[in-house]
């Protein structure tokens, strides 16, 4: 959003003067917010926002969650350990305890728990150094689109050139293959990617690992089919190399189960989570790993926040809505509503190209011109709904509500982005009738 969106606000000419220039969101939703709950954002002005960002999907039960904040304050009420980089803690215990019996034990899954420095960038990296320690071999193969975080080697992994810019030195180690439906719907992206593996001549070494988003999140929504999700797990494990699931964003129920990947069937060796792993937007990240891929020696991978006990303390309690399966069938029918919502935007819009994206509470409306999904965005802000756009040009405006959003709420809030959808087509409309 351009500065004079901000500088206009004078209650955001503090951040304008005096933060840095690099800050992006505020200038997108410019106004200062002063408190939230559950799937409302209030400003200091007492406006109510119905928040479709929800912390770019770091607050998948919503903001200040009640059981949640009650289990927070009593643990530092009694003086509860706050930092304790990885020695032993009962807040820690209890997280793992509990993430053994109601996560991985019914999903039949042994992974070990590894707890990185407390993002999703860390859980990525990590990620990357384990599997070249396992595999004895530097490279990794990643996706057209693919965001996998902010850090050397998660950007070298990433496909964004303009976020891979921001590195300042190059990215090496990383080889970029075409994702499912790159090039259209007819033809299986992992031909290309066994072709050039198998081919002695193609300069394509045999890499470390494959790392992967179901859904890519920040790349513009496309989402991976399960049988060529499938299909990678099994070309992994006949060349050797491991897969890595970047689930930091579609992970913990964002797409209905609780990791993305379960529809596909697949068993990835390495995991990484964070966002809404602590359920209260606490920052916290795991990356979890098959045994016998548990090859760091004690303190190779380390950083001085990876016990962080008060999101331990949250992310236990999260945990409780994985004891049934009511969330993830409500997040199902969500994610029926927002579909069919999509859907008739799109209707409403066809000189646009619209195009229906995502799974689950992840989804979006693409839009075919320069910077419409960030008019739709603003128009959104304007209504009071919060509401980001992904893509690498920006082309794709984004729904994610949290996961406990109530259905009337919900409605609501898409009737005010198909509102904003509509207002930015009648622009469009006239812009081209003046032009013609």
């Amino acid at each position: 959003m351009p500065d004079s969106l901000t500088t206009d606000n004078p209650s955001m000419r503090v951040f304008d003067q005096y933060e840095s220039n690099v800050r992006a969101y505020c200038r997108s939703f410019p106004t200062v917010f002063e408190s939230a709950r559950g799937h409302l954002l209030t400003d200091q002005a007492g406006r109510r926002y119905i928040d479709f960002f929800a912390g770019a999907g770091a607050l998948n039960y919503g903001h200040n969650p009640p059981p949640m904040k009650r289990a927070l304050i009593d643990y530092l009420t009694r003086d509860g350990i706050t930092h304790s980089l990885d020695m032993a803690t009962s807040a820690k215990a209890a997280f793992i305890e509990t993430f053994q019996s109601v996560i991985l034990q019914p999903r039949n899954m042994d992974h070990k728990l590894l707890f990185p420095g407390p993002t999703g960038t860390n859980s990525v990296e990590s990620a990357l150094k384990l599997a070249r320690k396992v595999t004895g071999r530097s490279g990794i193969i990643s996706f057209t689109n693919a965001f996998h975080g902010m850090t050397l080697g998660a950007l070298a992994v990433t496909g964004n050139a303009f976020k891979r810019g921001g590195a300042g030195v190059g990215l090496s180690d990383g080889t970029v293959m075409p994702y499912d439906g790159y090039f259209g719907e007819d033809d299986d992206t992992l031909n290309w990617l066994a072709t050039m593996l198998d081919d002695q001549g193609s300069g394509v070494d045999l890499p470390a690992a494959v790392i992967v988003e179901t859904i890519q999140g920040e790349g513009g929504l496309a989402a991976a089919r399960f049988d060529w999700l499938k299909n990678l797990e099994t070309l992994c494990g006949d060349r050797g190399m491991l897969l890595i699931v970047d689930d930091v964003q579609a992970g913990c129920g964002r797409t209905g189960p609780f990791f993305s990947f379960e529809p596909a069937g697949i068993n990835p060796d390495i995991i990484c989570l964070s966002k809404s792993i602590s359920g209260y937007g606490l920052p916290m990240a795991v990356t979890l790993v098959r045994p016998e891929h548990d090859v760091f020696d004690p303190g190779e991978h380390n950083g001085t926040f990876r016990g962080h006990n008060p999101a331990f303390i949250t992310a236990t309690c999260a945990l409780d809505h994985w004891r049934d399966g009511a969330l993830a069938g409500g997040t199902h029918k969500r994610a029926g509503i927002i579909a069919e919502a999509l859907n008739r935007m799109a209707q409403s819009c066809p000189e646009l190209k619209p195009e229906v994206r995502g799974r689950g509470l992840m989804q979006g409306l693409a839009l075919d011109g320069d910077g419409l999904a960030e008019q739709v965005s603003h128009e959104a802000f304007r209504r009071g709904v919060i509401l980001e756009t992904s893509g690498p040009a920006s082309e794709v405006a984004k729904i994610m509500p949290p996961l406990t959003i109530p259905l009337e709420a919900l409605s609501d809030g898409l009737g005010r982005v198909a509102e904003a959808v509509d207002t930015v087509a009648m622009n469009a409309r006239s812009a081209h009738a003046r032009v013609a």
